[in-house]
């Protein structure tokens, strides 16, 4: 573990702000990227939309009090169709098992 019980060392505000502005340019990304915008595109995009549990995803950015995450984690039309696509895969596989034909 890093000081002060963190697993990764955090930077300061500015030098987190200077990095974006950074990648943004690698990127060629026209648009202004704010540090609220990276954290918002962190939660949705990265975390939930690959499988993080909104939980976790809530401690990760600090959050008491998980409607905050809330704000943040935007349910995208990717992620709800994946989800929705294993739910009908585990009911399929009860009903087989049950040998249920609905």
């Amino acid at each position: 573990m890093a000081n002060d019980n963190l697993l990764l060392p955090v930077p300061q505000y500015i030098t987190a702000c200077k990095n974006i502005k950074k990648i943004i340019g690698l990127c060629g990304i026209e648009k202004e990227i704010t540090w609220h915008t990276s954290r918002h595109t962190m939660a949705t995009e990265i975390c939930l939309t690959n499988g993080v549990p909104i939980e976790t995803l809530s401690k990760m950015l600090g959050h008491t009090n998980i409607r905050t995450t809330q704000i943040y984690a935007k349910i995208t039309h990717e992620k709800e169709s994946r989800d929705m696509a294993a739910l009908s895969d585990k009911l399929s596989k009860i009903e087989q098992f049950n040998g249920i034909t609905i």
